[in-house]
């Protein structure tokens, strides 16, 4: 069945427009225009390309360790849908071999049942740097073997992102992971600068939560910051959300990498999507919510209650940033590190109809998937 969106204001990834109307059908975008015989309605707000999230924990109460099953993905996508988020990785953080296989399991089975919103799999460690663990259970944080090689390279996964640590993993290794199709992000790494431009000479593209568990930045030892901040061509995930990073350092980034090449990313935890203020577990330790931010007992940030739409709110409203630009960097910019701007990211004539409807203040009316509206207010 055909249908006809006619929204007060459409971005379209590059420009806005007044009073555009798209016409949908078989979840594809097949006119921007009225066409004939398509159920027409209108919307109030400004309509923008769906978010696409590559660093999904958890969210609704769940949390993808503890759950490792379909109908936890699904609960996590549906949280996060209410915040404007059409297409997610499903995040593991380190975690034992069994954990990993259960985890790479659901979401080959999610992809096969077609859930709202998943794109693939982010293993985030668990081949990491002790030092700049953050949160990560030391306990299981090794050095990588056949077993976990063996689940990176499954075909049945989507669209695969590991997080390493490059002193920790060999350049052999990142072209192997390369070459079984998966992003390989630096993060969780105390590497010197060297270490890290011969990774991204192997084929790694990307780093994990610029700034934050990873050597920083100075004059005279760049690190794996000034690494990433010199790369060309290297995206970087950033969160903005007034605890990770200060606005400050998150404008020098923005401004010092080319355009479209640092996407916003939440790291969110369970409590994304709950109005209460609750504690939750992570491998033993108790996590506390205290308004948008999370912090173990122990001290460390342990992830976030972020989520995209307010990543994209922070963005403009923290950062300066246009409102354009804010959302490219929720929407176009990952697509196109997933490979995925020919048909997501961006509302353009044969692309998926992942949608989002913003009022005003940039809080969400309305998401759709695939031309499905699964969330309304």
């Amino acid at each position: 069945m055909k249908q006809t969106i006619i929204a007060e204001r459409v971005f379209d990834g590059e420009q806005f427009h007044r009073d555009l109307a798209i016409t949908i059908e078989d979840g594809h975008i097949l006119a921007l225009d009225s066409v004939a015989g398509a159920k027409e309605f209108k919307i109030e707000g400004t309509l923008v390309p769906g978010f696409i999230d590559v660093q999904v924990n958890g969210g609704g109460g769940a949390l993808f360790n503890t759950g490792a099953s379909v109908e936890c993905i699904e609960t996590i996508g549906s949280a996060h849908a209410k915040f404007g988020t059409t297409g997610f990785l499903p995040t593991l953080i380190t975690d034992d071999v069994d954990v990993m296989s259960r985890a790479a399991d659901a979401v080959a089975a999610s992809l096969v049942k077609g859930s709202a919103g998943v794109l693939g799999v982010h293993f985030e460690g668990p081949h990491l740097s002790i030092p700049k663990k953050g949160v990560h259970p030391q306990c299981h944080i090794r050095r990588i073997s056949d077993a976990e090689l063996e689940i990176f390279s499954r075909d049945d996964l989507g669209l695969k992102m590991v997080t390493l640590a490059p002193e920790n993993v060999s350049v052999d290794v990142i072209k192997a992971l390369v070459a079984a199709d998966v992003r390989v992000c630096l993060g969780h790494s105390n590497a010197d600068y060297e270490t890290v431009v011969a990774a991204l000479d192997a084929g790694a593209t990307g780093f994990t939560h610029l700034f934050n568990a990873m050597s920083s930045f100075g004059s005279r030892e760049p690190g794996m910051v000034g690494a990433a901040i010199e790369s060309r061509d290297a995206w970087c995930g950033l969160i903005v959300d007034g605890h990770h990073v200060h606005s400050a350092a998150a404008r020098v980034a923005i401004y010092a990498k080319p355009r479209g090449k640092v996407m916003l990313v939440t790291d969110a935890m369970p409590p994304v999507g709950l109005e209460e203020e609750a504690s939750f577990e992570l491998f033993g330790t108790q996590v506390i919510r205290q308004g948008d931010r999370l912090n173990a007992v122990t001290g460390e940030l342990a992830g976030c209650v972020l989520d995209m739409a307010g990543a994209v709110r922070n963005t403009v409203n923290m950062l300066g940033l246009p409102l354009g630009e804010a959302i490219r960097m929720g929407s176009l910019y990952p697509a196109e590190y997933l490979g995925l701007d020919k048909s997501q990211g961006q509302i353009s004539l044969g692309s998926r109809a992942d949608l989002v409807v913003l009022n005003d203040e940039l809080k969400v009316q309305q998401t759709f998937i695939g031309g499905r509206s699964v969330f309304k207010v």
